[in-house]
C-alpha cells in the first residue's frame, strides 16, 4: 500500500478533517463540507434565472451580461462560517473546493458559455500580504478547475489602501472603491467576455467599480459570480 496514503490515514485518524459548517467528522472523499450539510445549504439557483436578484443589482450601474451568487448569507446561519474559515482562519484551500463546487452545478446551466477568462477580484498588495492570499484567487482557481476556463489573476490590480469595507455604510462602500482599481495595459482584453469573481456580494460596489473599469476602459464584456451574496 501506498506510504503516503498509509500516514495520511494515520493522520486523519488522530486529527479527523472536520466540516466547517457543522463541525462533524468528514468522511473518505468529503471535502471542507459534509455531504448532508451540503445538501441542506441555502442555494440561490440565481443562475437558471434571467433578471435575477444579484443581476438587478447591477442595474443602472455597471454593463453586466449575467449574474450570480450560489448561496444565501443570512445572519446567523451555520453557512457563514465557510466564509468566516476562508477570510479570517487561513483556510485558503476551502475556496478552491467552494469554487470547484459551484462550477460544478453551475456547468450544466450554460451560465459559463462564452467566458474567456476567469478574473478574481484583487486586495490591496498589503492587505494580500496580511492575509497571506486572496480568497477570491482561491475561488477562482476552483471554478478554473470544474470549467476548464483559464485564471487572469493580474489583469487587475487595487491602487487604494484597501481599507476594510466591513463597518462602512453604502455610501461609504461606494464612495470607497469609486476608482479603486487599475487594468493591466499589458493585458490585451477587449471584444473578450470576463468572469468576475469575489466571495460575497453585499452592496455590490467592489464589484460594480471593477465592471465599469472593464467595460467601459478595457472594452470587454462582464458577467459576475460569487460564492454568497448577502
Amino acid at each position: 500500500m501506498n506510504m503516503i496514503y498509509l500516514i495520511d490515514s494515520f493522520f486523519n485518524l488522530l486529527f479527523p478533517k472536520s466540516c466547517v459548517v457543522c463541525s462533524g467528522a468528514l468522511a473518505k472523499g468529503e471535502e471542507g463540507v459534509c455531504i448532508i450539510c451540503n445538501s441542506r445549504m441555502p442555494r440561490t439557483n440565481y443562475h437558471l434565472q434571467s433578471d435575477n436578484e444579484v443581476e438587478q443589482r447591477f442595474w443602472g450601474k455597471a454593463e453586466v451580461e449575467r449574474a450570480t451568487s450560489f448561496f444565501f448569507y443570512n445572519k446567523g446561519s451555520d453557512y457563514n462560517r465557510i466564509l468566516h474559515h476562508l477570510k479570517y482562519l487561513g483556510d485558503k484551500g476551502l475556496g478552491e473546493v467552494m469554487g470547484r463546487c459551484m462550477g460544478k452545478e453551475l456547468l450544466a446551466s450554460g451560465f459559463f458559455q462564452g467566458i474567456d477568462l476567469i478574473v478574481p477580484v484583487p486586495l490591496h498588495p498589503k492587505k494580500k500580504r496580511k492575509r497571506g492570499y486572496n480568497q477570491s484567487e482561491w475561488i477562482a482557481q476552483g471554478l478554473s478547475r470544474a470549467t476548464g476556463i483559464p485564471v487572469k489573476s493580474d489583469l487587475l490590480t487595487r491602487i487604494d489602501d484597501g481599507s476594510s469595507q466591513t463597518r462602512k455604510s453604502v455610501f461609504e462602500r461606494w464612495e470607497n472603491v469609486r476608482n479603486a482599481f487599475h487594468v493591466n495595459p499589458n493585458v490585451e482584453i477587449k471584444g473578450k467576455h470576463l468572469l468576475l469573481i469575489d466571495d460575497v456580494l453585499t452592496t455590490g460596489a467592489t464589484l460594480v467599480s471593477c465592471a465599469v473599469i472593464l467595460t467601459e476602459q478595457a472594452d470587454a464584456k462582464v458577467s459576475v459570480a460569487t460564492l454568497a451574496v448577502a
